[in-house]
């Protein structure tokens, strides 16, 4: 298989979809291992001119190939569709966080320096310090509405398009203008953490592509379905095995605790 090629990853995934074991893949409930039909050469290139920018070639190539979204890592790939009246969008839990008319901007490598998340984490009110439960109410109000300028700034993610939720406002976003382009950045700033590159490995030395990303997926939910069978089989119980997202980077449960800013930004 070459670097762009997906040949045969429509029927894996619909073949996965069927096996036994399938329902233990963490996320399936949210794509039930169903993908949208392929984009067409016409509507790809309508959208990479309403976009304004050429995609990168390893999601143009699964837009065609393999499907618009659907069944992929967690919750799967949210899929890009004509929106109603004119332009596109991409559709799922986040999806609307993408803004088309600035994915010619470069991505901005850095976000908010830790001096300043750190300085506005110290002055976060205190309801000790407050005389009534209105006046602390009033100030943490005010305090959010800064973190939430701070670390939601649409600025963040020009150059960028939210491809998929992974839990408790945790998303996954694919580059496509600046020197990122074409990789996977992490996104928990639900958990106050600025957004950072997806690794492949244990050794964290590897960037994720969405060729590595959606492929490692794969791989790894038939090995989950096929162990579960294995064991199910032999014991009669199914047991829960969980899929990372890629290798060395656990995708398990969602992670409890989401800010506000994160769940206020929630699509």
């Amino acid at each position: 298989m070459t670097e762009q090629t997906w040949a045969g990853v429509r029927e894996r995934v619909r073949l996965l979809g069927s096996a036994p074991g399938a329902e233990q893949v963490f996320g399936y409930r949210g794509h039930d291992f169903a993908l949208a039909d392929p984009l067409t050469a016409d509507e790809l290139a309508e959208l990479e001119r309403w976009l304004g920018v050429r995609l990168p070639d390893a999601y143009r190539e699964f837009l065609r190939e393999v499907g618009a979204g659907g069944a992929g890592p967690a919750y799967g790939v949210f899929p890009v569709r004509r929106a109603a009246g004119s332009g596109w969008e991409w559709v799922g839990d986040g999806g609307n966080m993408t803004t088309p008319t600035r994915l010619t901007e470069p991505f901005p490598i850095e976000g908010p320096g830790a001096e300043l998340l750190d300085a506005l984490e110290a002055e976060q009110p205190d309801e000790a310090d407050f005389e009534s439960a209105e006046e602390y109410e009033e100030a943490e109000e005010a305090w959010w509405d800064r973190w939430e300028t701070l670390m939601w700034s649409e600025d963040r993610t020009v150059g960028a398009i939210c491809l998929c939720h992974i839990g408790c406002a945790e998303r996954r976003w694919l580059v496509v203008s600046g020197p990122e382009r074409g990789r996977i950045w992490a996104d928990a700033r639900c958990d106050g953490v600025d957004m950072q590159p997806l690794r492949l490995g244990s050794d964290d030395a590897t960037p994720v592509t969405f060729r590595s990303w959606y492929l490692e997926w794969l791989e790894q939910a038939e090995r989950t379905a096929a162990e579960v069978a294995d064991t199910t089989e032999v014991t009669g119980t199914a047991e829960v095995t969980g899929t990372a997202e890629v290798a060395g980077t656990a995708e398990g449960a969602p992670r409890d605790g989401a800010a506000r800013g994160g769940a206020a930004m929630a699509g």
